[in-house]
C-alpha cells in the first residue's frame, strides 16, 4: 500500500471520527433544548402563560373592536403599548425560565484548599458549595445565589435570571394596570346607555348599541362576561405580582436575597438562644443601595462577577456567611428529636384517613412527604401544628447521595423515650456556648 494511499485511509478515518463527534455533540444539544422546553409542560408556567394570553387578547380586543378604534391616533398608540406590553413581559419572562440562575460546576473546589473548612460540601453534585449557592432539590443542582425556586418558571432564581425575574415582577402588574383600565372602560361606554333604574331593580338592556354606526361584532353578554373575567385576572395579578416585587427590591437593595434573609434571621436566634456576645454581619451589603442594584442590573444585562466569589463589606470575612451556615447547621443536629413511627403514611399531600385536621391543614409547599412504616426512625428538625419535618434515619444511602426527608404527620410518630437525656445535654451545651 503507497503512502497516498495510507494518507486518504487515515483521512477518511479522522473524517469518519469528526463525524461521529459532532453528531454526539448534536445529540447532546437537542436532548439540553428538549430538557429545557419541558419546563413548560408544568401548572406553573401553563398558568403564567394563560393570565398574560387571556389579559393581552382580551385588551386588545376591547380596545380595537369596542372602545378605542384603530381608525384614531389614540386608538393606534393605545393598540401599540398593549402589544409593546405583552412582548416585554412575555421575553423577560422566558429570560428567566430559560436563561436559569446559572449553576456551580460539578466538582468545583475554591482555589485556596484551606477554605474548604469554611464551605459545605453537596455529596449530589460532588462539589463544594460556593458562598451564597444552595442545592435546589427540584432542580437537582447547586444553584448560583440562589434566591428561591419559583413554580411560575419552573425553574430557580439565582445569580444569572435575578434581573429578568425582577423585571418580569415588574412589567407584569403594569400591563395589568393598562388591561384593566381598557376592560373598566370598554364595559363603562358599552353599558352607559343600556341601564335603566327603577324603584326597586337595575336593569341592563344588552340589545341596544351605544353609538352608530354599529361595531363590527355586537358588544353582547359573553363579551361583558370574558372582559369582567379578565378584569379579575388584571386585578388579582396586580395585587399579587406588585407585592412579589416588592419583596424582591427589598433584599435586592440589601444585596441579599430571600434565603440569605432567612439565615440572618436564624443567626440572630440562635445568638440570642445560646447568649453569645457575638455579632453576625452580613458580609454582602455594600453600604449603598446604588452599590447593591448595580450588583443586579447591569445595561448589559450580564450581572457582575461570575456567582462564584463576590465582593464584601469593607473589614468582612468572605466567608463569614458560610461559617454562619456552618454554626447553624451544627445547632440543628443538637435541636432535632427524634422520633419513632407508630401509624403507617403512604407519602399522600393530603391523607384524609389521618383526620380532617391533618387534611386541610397540608403544608402549602412542594418540598416532598416521606413514606412512613411502622417503627421507622426520624430525625425531625422543624414543625408545624400537624405536620412536621425530618430525615429519615436508615442504614441504606440513595446512590446520588440524596437523603430521605420531607413532611410526615404529627400523629403517626411519637418521640423517642431516650430523647429526654438528649434534651438535658442540649441545655447543659447552650450554658457552655
Amino acid at each position: 500500500m503507497t503512502n497516498g494511499n495510507l494518507y486518504l485511509k487515515g483521512t477518511v478515518q479522522n473524517r469518519r471520527a469528526l463525524c461521529c463527534k459532532m453528531g454526539m455533540l448534536c445529540s447532546v444539544i437537542k436532548f439540553e433544548n428538549l430538557h429545557e422546553l419541558k419546563r413548560l409542560c408544568h401548572w406553573g408556567p401553563i398558568i403564567a402563560l394563560s393570565v398574560i394570553a387571556i389579559c393581552s387578547a382580551m385588551a386588545i380586543i376591547d380596545a380595537v373592536l369596542w372602545y378605542w378604534p384603530l381608525d384614531t391616533t389614540g386608538g393606534s398608540i393605545n393598540f401599540i403599548m398593549l402589544i409593546n406590553w405583552t412582548v416585554m413581559i412575555l421575553y423577560n419572562y422566558f429570560n428567566a425560565m430559560f436563561v436559569g440562575p446559572g449553576y456551580v460546576p460539578r466538582g468545583w473546589t475554591p482555589e485556596n484548599s484551606q477554605d474548604c473548612m469554611y464551605l459545605q460540601y453537596c455529596k449530589v453534585c460532588q462539589s463544594y458549595k460556593a458562598p451564597r449557592s444552595h442545592h435546589c432539590r427540584k432542580c437537582n443542582r447547586c444553584v448560583m445565589k440562589m434566591d428561591h425556586h419559583c413554580p411560575w418558571i419552573n425553574n430557580c432564581c439565582g445569580f444569572q435570571n435575578h434581573a429578568s425575574f425582577t423585571l418580569f415582577l415588574l412589567l407584569a402588574p403594569l400591563g395589568c394596570i393598562h388591561a384593566a383600565f381598557i376592560f373598566v372602560m370598554t364595559m363603562y361606554t358599552q353599558l352607559y346607555n343600556r341601564i335603566s333604574f327603577g324603584w326597586s331593580s337595575v336593569r341592563i338592556d344588552m340589545s341596544v348599541a351605544r353609538r352608530d354606526p354599529h361595531p363590527i361584532i355586537p358588544f353582547g353578554l359573553s363579551a361583558f362576561a370574558a372582559s369582567l373575567f379578565a378584569l379579575g385576572l388584571a386585578l388579582g395579578t396586580t395585587i399579587a405580582v406588585g407585592m412579589l416585587f416588592a419583596i424582591q427590591m427589598k433584599v435586592i437593595l440589601r444585596n441579599k436575597t430571600s434565603i440569605e434573609s432567612w439565615i440572618e434571621e436564624k443567626a440572630k436566634d440562635r445568638i440570642q438562644y445560646y447568649q453569645t456576645r457575638e455579632t453576625f454581619v452580613f458580609p454582602y451589603d455594600l453600604g449603598s443601595k446604588l452599590d447593591n442594584f448595580k450588583q443586579v442590573f447591569t445595561w448589559s444585562g450580564i450581572p457582575e462577577g461570575d456567582g462564584l466569589e463576590w465582593p464584601v463589606l469593607e473589614g468582612a470575612h468572605q466567608y463569614s456567611l458560610t461559617i454562619e451556615q456552618l454554626k447553624q447547621k451544627a445547632d440543628k443536629r443538637v435541636r432535632s428529636v427524634r422520633y419513632r413511627a407508630i401509624e403507617d403514611y403512604s407519602g399522600a399531600c393530603c391523607p384524609f384517613t389521618k383526620g380532617l385536621r391533618t387534611f386541610f391543614t397540608t403544608p402549602c409547599t412542594e418540598e416532598p412527604r416521606i413514606a412512613l412504616s411502622k417503627g421507622d426512625l426520624i430525625l425531625a428538625t422543624r414543625g408545624l401544628k400537624h405536620w412536621m419535618y425530618g430525615d429519615k434515619i436508615t442504614d441504606l444511602t440513595t446512590d446520588d447521595g440524596k437523603r430521605i426527608r420531607g413532611w410526615f404527620p404529627r400523629r403517626c410518630v411519637e418521640k423517642c423515650l431516650n430523647d429526654s437525656e438528649t434534651d438535658q445535654q442540649s441545655n447543659g451545651e447552650k450554658k457552655t456556648r
